[in-house]
């Protein structure tokens, strides 16, 4: 498991406790924390914002990758960068100007990444792998904590992978949904560098150090 990167959502994690769940994030070697956005548009619900982030970057020297899970993602990538997001991760699915957005995020001094729901093919978004940073493979809808992993996501982090290696690309691979004990080393084999878990996480059903 050399090299590869627990990200830990805390869309899971207790909201009236947010420093406790990061200091289990600490404690458990993650490597990012992972901020889901939600807007009440691009996905049902509703989670939290930029006055939540800059509150609770103060807690914490982890790197964070906020999940833009909004429409019109473009309207707010500088708010969230300048609320502490080190990393911007938006949907391929949420916006036109995919390439612009991602100059403009680089722009901004953040690494870019951009994210599939499972419905979605690799070849949307093939043209700007070279200028991505991360690519985020939902391995469920977005918009819900603790849903079951779709087996054929898996494929795309295996042609992810495949297209990385071929073309000498430089983006990580992430997996966010419905990841636990008994799918993650699939996930982790078919070429994944960074693992998004949640539910899993927070109830002490992913063990990450044993792995």
């Amino acid at each position: 498991m050399k090299d590869k990167i627990l990200s830990p959502s805390l869309l899971s994690a207790d909201f009236s406790d947010l420093s406790k769940a990061i200091k289990f994030c600490e404690e458990k070697k993650a490597g990012f924390i992972h901020i889901d956005v939600m807007d009440g548009h691009f996905v049902p619900q509703i989670s939290y914002g930029q006055p939540v982030i800059k509150s609770i970057k103060k807690l914490t020297s982890l790197p964070f990758d906020v999940h833009l899970m909004v429409e019109r993602p473009e309207e707010c990538v500088e708010s969230f960068a300048e609320s502490g997001a080190d990393w911007i991760t938006f949907h391929q699915e949420a916006t036109v100007h995919i390439d612009r957005l991602i100059s403009r995020i680089h722009q901004l001094g953040k690494k870019a990444g951009i994210s599939v729901v499972p419905s979605t093919p690799i070849s949307a978004i093939e043209n700007v792998l070279p200028l991505v940073d991360l690519v985020l493979v939902m391995s469920v809808n977005p918009g819900f904590g603790g849903q079951k992993f779709i087996p054929y996501c898996l494929e795309k982090v295996c042609l992810l992978d495949s297209m990385r290696k071929e073309k000498k690309y430089n983006y990580l691979i992430s997996v966010d949904g419905g990841i636990n004990e008994q799918n993650v080393q699939s996930v982790l084999e078919a070429g994944a560098d960074v693992v998004v878990s949640g539910a899993a996480f927070f109830n002490g059903a992913l063990n990450w150090e044993v792995l």
